[in-house]
């Protein structure tokens, strides 16, 4: 189930997926939290769109620096993942190249091949980013982009957004200016153009040609625009790796982007203990089963043998980078503003169900069992773990039920709350700030008696799914939670993942492919 809760009010990229995790649709949005709940909060009458939204469990996001990197990060994730919902791009026009023709009066154009007369500029990696760059390069410098000239001229010429050299409205030297400017800006000297033309403009408003100043301004402001997509998007032809990560109450919450050829392409998301050398040991165990790329962008240094194990683990040279500014400084801060708006976002629905249940502190630890069968046998237990807002699936938890031959979903929680709560009372473990029960008041007073009978006192309610009830011990009615709540939806959302859990392990207990918690 999404919960629009932890999405942020910023631009990015969302990828919606099914009940499998398989990515069914992929946007861009300046506001991807206002994007995102339009898709639940409005009467949808596009057949396409209602079929869409009826297939979403969850909603995945990445945070992009500007509008910009959204557009082109799209592109990217779509070639990826060929969603089921997006437009086909199998007939994409990607890696296409934009020319400057060999004429008198050169035109701005695409072209497929490298071939021919005139200066040759790509390949790009995304159609969209080859055209974003290709409208304001020929809008700025008012290039024509004609086959041919006409006396007569053609529209661009008569809106003003070509400079006409085909009814003589510019010299071929000033033509020529700006062709040399064009062709920098297209070899990637965005920024040292920005400047030259900002420096012209002063000299410009200087001796009072104000026309000609403010058609400079504005040509440096179209520049500055088209400088912004290069966080994301870039032609390398090499393959990186950015990692970045944020370190909580002796928990590294991690995050690693996969850079293929200058295109952001993917996240993974990882979560583990601290330690004095916890970065290294995790590079060295993702990379002992993953191919290295050709560098590695990392926020600390961590040491010359990690690099003398990535090089010999890829067979060639692999550079690990600190960046302490530039691009890939940029890059890297984006990974860690992901780290801390995709984990410590959960924080929100924490605070917010500490409220509507009127917690003493918040349940920034919470356990959630349920109880699954397959065709009347193995029955199982399941046991998730949220962790200030988000799974944490190294402390997920299954039970094969021992002590009930019969279903009996009753007996089946008493027995998986008193094993895993005499446990943790036994090692002297930390308990979690809440517990939640999947069923409904049958199934919470057998898991209050498996507490009390233990000796544990935990805060405990129970979700019922045909309404979404919340219910707490010693009241026969339901809280009055509206099953929309932000609390209520994260309530949901724990329960879901625990069903998925215990489903999985009852398949997997089938073909005797897995070991039972003692």
């Amino acid at each position: 189930m999404t919960d629009l809760s932890v999405i942020p009010n910023e631009p990015g990229c969302y990828l919606h997926k099914d009940e499998d995790g398989k990515v069914i649709y992929v946007g861009k949005a300046k506001n991807l939290k206002k994007r995102v709940s339009s898709y639940f909060n409005r009467n949808i009458t596009d057949p396409k769109t209602k079929a869409l939204v009826k297939s979403i469990s969850t909603t995945d996001f990445i945070v992009t620096g500007n509008e910009v990197e959204a557009f082109i990060l799209e592109n990217n994730l779509i070639k990826r993942y060929q969603p089921k919902y997006n437009i086909d791009l199998k007939d994409s026009k990607s890696y296409a190249y934009i020319r400057l023709s060999g004429d008198k009066f050169p035109s701005i154009g695409i072209a497929r091949k490298k071939t021919g007369t005139g200066e040759v500029f790509g390949p790009f990696v995304s159609a969209k980013e080859r055209d974003y760059v290709l409208s304001v390069v020929k809008k700025t410098f008012k290039l024509r982009s004609c086959r041919r000239m006409s006396k007569r001229g053609c529209l661009r010429a008569h809106i003003g957004t070509c400079s006409a050299p085909c009814m003589k409205k510019i010299s071929a030297d000033d033509y020529s200016s700006q062709v040399k400017k064009a062709s920098s800006v297209l070899r990637g000297n965005t920024k040292e153009m920005i400047k030259s033309l900002e420096y012209e403009m002063e000299e410009k408003a200087e001796s009072l040609d104000f026309e000609n100043a403010i058609q400079l301004r504005d040509q440096a402001a179209a520049l500055g625009h088209l400088a912004e997509r290069q966080h994301i998007s870039s032609k390398k032809l090499t393959d990186e790796d950015v990692i970045n990560f944020s370190e909580r109450d002796g928990v590294i919450y991690l995050m690693l982007f996969s850079v293929y050829k200058g295109c952001l392409a993917e996240k993974q998301e990882f979560i583990f203990d601290d330690g004095d050398e916890a970065l290294e040991e995790f590079i060295i165990q993702y990379y002992s089963e993953n191919e290295p790329p050709f560098e590695l962008i990392l926020p600390v240094s961590t040491g010359s043998t990690l690099e003398d194990f990535l090089s010999e683990k890829k067979g060639r040279k692999v550079k690990v980078t600190v960046p302490l500014k530039g691009d890939k400084k940029i890059l890297l801060d984006l990974v860690l503003h992901n780290v801390k708006t995709v984990f410590f976002g959960g924080e929100i629905k924490v605070s917010e169900l500490k409220k509507r249940l009127h917690l003493p502190e918040n349940p920034d630890v919470i356990e959630c069992f349920d109880i699954s069968h397959l065709s009347g046998t193995n029955t199982v237990g399941s046991m998730v773990q949220f962790r200030y807002g988000r799974p944490d699936k190294r402390n997920y938890r299954r039970f094969r039920i021992k002590t009930v031959d019969k279903i009996d979903d009753f007996a089946s929680i008493a027995e998986v709350v008193k094993r895993r709560y005499s446990r943790l009372k036994n090692e002297g473990d930390t308990y979690p700030d809440l517990i939640i029960i999947d069923g409904g008041k049958g199934q919470l007073s057998a898991a209050k008696g498996a507490l009390d009978e233990v000796g544990v006192k935990i805060p405990l309610i129970s979700v019922a799914k045909k309404e979404e009830e919340i219910f707490v011990p010693g009241f026969s009615h339901p809280l009055p939670l509206k099953r929309t709540e932000k609390a209520s939806l994260f309530i949901q959302e724990i329960r879901d993942e625990a069903h998925r859990f215990a489903i999985t392990y009852n398949r997997l207990l089938k073909s005797k492919e897995i070991e039972e918690d003692k």
